[in-house]
């Protein structure tokens, strides 16, 4: 595996903490990552046995109901390391909520206040956990990354009130 995905990546790198599950990968993912970069189950299963077959992991113990850890391998670390340095080239945004905002115009008023308020509940909701982030970040790392997560939603509920809905 000459050039590691963002998956991929992602996935070595919460392998640095331990061996773990791709149940465990895809939960720890969405609590580390939920803001800001989005991993499905369907992902995590299809990068393990990739990542193993190119020696970047292991397999590890069997766990219950046939679980399998995957440890992360020397060759995983260095692979890693490379990404880490690497030019990270730009960020795509893909936002269902703003696709739907762009084209709010061809709703009703009444459909566009129902997908604002919605919206203003998700987001309402996204910067209450991500005040909590911050305060319970344990490192400046954690922090940085949970402060965009709050800017982001406070972003996103700034936009909703721009939107007309009357």
């Amino acid at each position: 595996m000459s050039d590691l995905n963002a998956t991929a990546a992602a996935l070595l790198g919460l392998l640095h903490d331990g061996p773990k599950t791709g149940g465990q990968l895809v939960a720890e993912a969405g609590e580390r990552f939920g803001a800001f970069f989005s991993v499905t189950r369907s992902q995590v299963y299809r990068e393990l046995p990739a990542l193993a077959d190119a020696g970047l992991l292991r397999l590890g113990k069997q766990g219950p109901r046939s679980s399998q850890q995957y440890v992360l391998t020397a060759a995983g670390k260095k692979a890693f390391k490379n990404w880490l340095l690497s030019e990270p080239g730009p960020d795509h945004l893909r936002s269902p909520l703003i696709l739907r905002l762009v084209h709010a115009g061809s709703l009703t008023a009444k459909q566009r206040a129902g997908l604002v308020d919605t919206a203003r509940g998700v987001y309402g909701a996204e910067q209450e956990s991500a005040k909590t982030a911050v305060k319970t970040a344990e490192d400046p790392y954690a922090k940085a990354v949970a402060e965009f997560g709050l800017a982001h939603a406070k972003a996103v509920l700034k936009l909703l009130d721009a939107i007309p809905t009357g």
